[in-house]
């Protein structure tokens, strides 16, 4: 059972089925999981990768949520949580991850909301429009510290979402939160950073005439490479060496 706080604010208009995009404050909400009922306003401060799946016992989806609870330990030390979500009722739920448990050794330690009046699927778009027996397709989303929606990754219902690929985004976030740097294509931690492009005349001249000293490498004037502790940054961001730890 789900139930919508009611909160409103200036950026997130009241409306069921309003789109959810990258910047908007994640919708409110109560729910019962395996956990008891969880509010997702509770988690503020925190980094959350709220993740659905189709159904319990699902395969793929019992492949995720082991994938979830063996990186579980070093996530939650950097201040990330997970909530997980199925349409299928609170009995059944438990039930799985019992099964997982009594068959793998693997404690289930974040909470999996049971959604089956399908109101938060339908609240966070989760819901194919094609989708049989009511399944929800797989969505993930990155929601920061103060509420916001910072990514959604959307998924077909055979393929499951892949783990580095989501602490490679959350890396690429808290580099450009901290540092100002963005990653470039089929970036991975440990890899040449971009530094955005530059926004005055000034600029670009300075980048051209001084970029040895910057720590920079620019194959065109608007792209420039740099790495970490170059000259932009003394450190690392604490959750990583320059990233979040896979566990």
């Amino acid at each position: 059972m789900i139930y919508s706080t009611g909160i409103n604010n200036s950026n997130q208009p009241e409306g069921r089925f309003e789109p959810l995009t990258i910047g908007r404050l994640a919708p409110d909400f109560v729910a019962l999981s395996t956990q008891g009922y969880v509010r997702l306003s509770d988690y503020r401060g925190k980094w959350i990768i709220l993740t659905s799946h189709p159904q319990a016992f699902g395969a793929v989806s019992t492949t995720e949520i082991i994938s979830y609870a063996q990186n579980y330990p070093a996530l939650s030390a950097q201040n990330i949580e997970i909530i997980g979500l199925t349409t299928d009722n609170i009995s059944a739920i438990l039930a799985w991850i019992n099964d997982i448990y009594q068959n793998t050794g693997i404690s289930i330690p974040f909470p999996i909301i049971s959604d089956t009046d399908l109101s938060l699927s339908e609240l966070y778009g989760m819901i194919s429009p094609d989708r049989i027996f009511a399944a929800t397709v797989r969505s993930v989303f990155i929601i920061d510290p103060s509420g916001r929606i910072r990514a959604i990754l959307t998924l077909p219902v055979s393929t499951g979402s892949n783990q580095e690929e989501l602490l490679r985004i959350l890396n690429s976030i808290l580099i450009y939160e901290n540092y100002n740097l963005q990653t470039p294509a089929n970036w991975k931690p440990g890899d040449p950073l971009v530094v955005p492009n530059p926004i005055s005349y000034e600029e670009m001249v300075a980048r051209n005439e001084q970029s040895e000293s910057l720590g920079y490498y620019c194959p065109f004037w608007y792209l420039c490479y740099t790495y970490l502790n170059a000259n932009n940054s003394s450190s690392p961001p604490a959750q990583t060496n320059n990233n979040v730890s896979s566990g």
